[in-house]
């Protein structure tokens, strides 16, 4: 579990981040969502500590991440993974070197014992028999499979994603949404993601939490999302007339008010 206690960051003279706090549990995919320059970026940032925040406290099951010291840091980030928004791979790597990267930084294992590892980790992401290709041989989910292998090889407690399904189309979207809930349920893991993908909110935000203009503007789950009445929030979600649509038929359904065995496509057709 990972608590943001009343957070606030500054960059001179402007307030990016303004007491914000939030509740990041375990095993529970949780969403920060926002448009660009609503800070969300820089709230994930400090959670890993890339920033120092100006005012407040987070911790890390419990234990104040703001108060350690540089070793004590050094040792939560170690339980930490990262997928990042382009993947982050080594172009001059293979697949296998690219996931054993950190196995290379933080162990003294074998080389076999990390090959065995790699091969565990690919085969749970679906990349079965890739560790020779090269990251120009692989397609755009593919390599986000090979990140979110590589993110989770060190066995993480906290797994941070920035952005995971940029760049891809929705199919793929989709495949990388539900491999990132799988992984944090079968692990138990604390997974923060950071998105401005509508469906991965709904499919996977067991907690979202919603940033306007630096400040906390709303939290709670992908359900509770369809009947909130906090209108910045549903300008944000429900952009365009067929998503405003779908939400009504969401919330018919969700009521009783339409027979459940008619879903929200049929309503809209």
């Amino acid at each position: 579990m990972i608590e943001v206690k009343n957070i606030k960051k500054s960059f001179g003279d402007k307030v990016v981040i303004e007491d914000v706090s939030a509740v990041m549990k375990a095993g529970q995919c949780n969403l920060i969502i926002g448009t660009s320059g609503s800070g969300k970026t820089v709230l994930m940032k400090c959670m890993v500590g890339l920033f120092e925040p100006d005012e407040g406290e987070i911790l890390y099951n419990g234990e104040s991440f703001t108060k350690m010291n540089r070793n004590e840091k050094t040792e939560i980030r170690k339980q930490i993974g990262m997928l990042f928004q382009g993947s982050a791979l080594f172009d001059s790597l293979t697949v296998q070197e690219n996931v054993m990267f950190p196995l290379n930084m933080f162990t003294t294992w074998s080389l076999k014992k990390k090959s065995e590892r790699v091969n565990e980790v690919l085969d749970r992401v679906n990349l079965k028999d890739t560790n020779k290709k090269f990251p120009a041989e692989l397609s755009g989910g593919m390599k986000k499979r090979v990140g979110i292998a590589r993110a989770i090889v060190l066995n993480p407690r906290y797994l941070f994603c920035d952005e995971p399904n940029s760049g891809l189309d929705p199919q793929t979207s989709l495949v990388i949404d539900r491999l990132i809930k799988e992984i944090t349920l079968e692990y138990n893991i604390t997974t923060v993601v950071n998105t401005h993908d509508m469906n991965s909110v709904m499919e996977v935000g067991s907690y979202v939490l919603y940033m306007y203009q630096g400040k906390k503007e709303w939290e709670g789950t992908n359900k509770q999302i369809i009947f909130s009445k906090n209108q910045r929030l549903n300008e944000f979600i429900f952009a365009s007339e067929f998503l405003k649509d779908a939400k009504e038929m969401r919330m018919l359904e969700e009521t009783g008010k339409i027979p459940n065995d008619r879903n929200i496509d049929d309503m809209i057709k």
